[in-house]
């Protein structure tokens, strides 16, 4: 399970590039919970989304030539210049060079071998969120991708995943977990698309945030100008899931989580 006990490989940081920072603050203040607060005129209009007083997730209004509103997650990493040359020699590409965040830390953007981007983050002054894993905050991640094992082999190769098989009522999943750790600390999947899949389920890694009701998030969405790209959908001994966009086009999905899941 996601922990902000952070280790090398395991998702440290999460944050939204957006067309309209102040509505999305709007959008994911009334479904969340969060309250947007600006990161001051040194951030260039980045901030975090605080969750009662804690950072749930980062995010700034970004441009169309900056790409697409999207979620983007971020893994941690000691070495972020080492860990980019990883990917590349894993048959990756580096989106956005390693550089310094003032005295916070070291970050990257990269994509893995099927284009999937994702971030680093070699922490300094800030260790990464706050709050994970609790109501309103990030609580799993799942990577949709053409070719798990291609996907699986490239994550060993830059942060060392290790993965596990978890079968349940119409096959296998595939999980994912920091290297040198039990299978219990595992924070996310990786499953190929499936044949009419939606825009969330297209090469992206997916968040996942905690909710106390499925049914309700997703009238509240909806209400908000969001889209339902999967509807409220039990899924045994894992939770009630949907898949959601925000007003601008962002994915992400949300979950009640099994008591059974949320006790582990």
């Amino acid at each position: 399970m996601l922990t902000t006990r952070y280790v090398t490989g395991a998702p440290n940081w999460l944050d939204l590039g957006t067309p309209d920072i102040e509505g999305a603050s709007t959008f994911y203040g009334g479904l969340f919970g969060w309250q947007f607060q600006s990161g001051g005129p040194e951030s260039r209009g980045y901030g975090f989304f605080q969750l009662d007083g804690r950072t749930a997730a980062g995010g700034m209004q970004t441009t169309p030539d900056q790409g697409s509103p999207s979620w983007t997650v971020y893994f941690q990493t000691s070495d972020a210049d080492a860990t980019a040359k990883a990917a590349e020699r894993a048959h990756g590409t580096v989106l956005m060079q390693p550089m310094d965040v003032m005295d916070r830390g070291r970050v990257a953007v990269l994509a893995d071998q099927a284009g999937v981007p994702f971030g680093i983050w070699q922490p300094a002054a800030n260790k990464g969120l706050d709050v994970v894993q609790e109501q309103g905050s990030l609580c799993w991640l799942e990577l949709y991708t053409p070719d798990l094992p291609a996907a699986a082999g490239f994550y060993h190769g830059v942060f060392g995943w290790e993965t596990s098989a978890v079968t349940f009522a119409g096959g296998t999943y595939t999980t994912v977990h920091p290297q040198g750790t039990e299978a219990d600390a595992m924070f996310g999947g990786i499953v190929p698309p499936e044949g009419d899949s939606t825009e969330a389920r297209s090469r992206t890694w997916l968040p996942y945030f905690e909710v106390p009701d499925t049914d309700a998030a997703v009238s509240t969405a909806q209400n908000g100008g969001g889209t339902v790209h999967m509807p409220a959908t039990d899924v045994e001994d894992v939770g009630r899931i949907a898949e959601l966009a925000d007003p601008y086009g962002a994915c992400f999905a949300v979950i009640k989580s099994a008591p059974r899941q949320q006790q582990e």
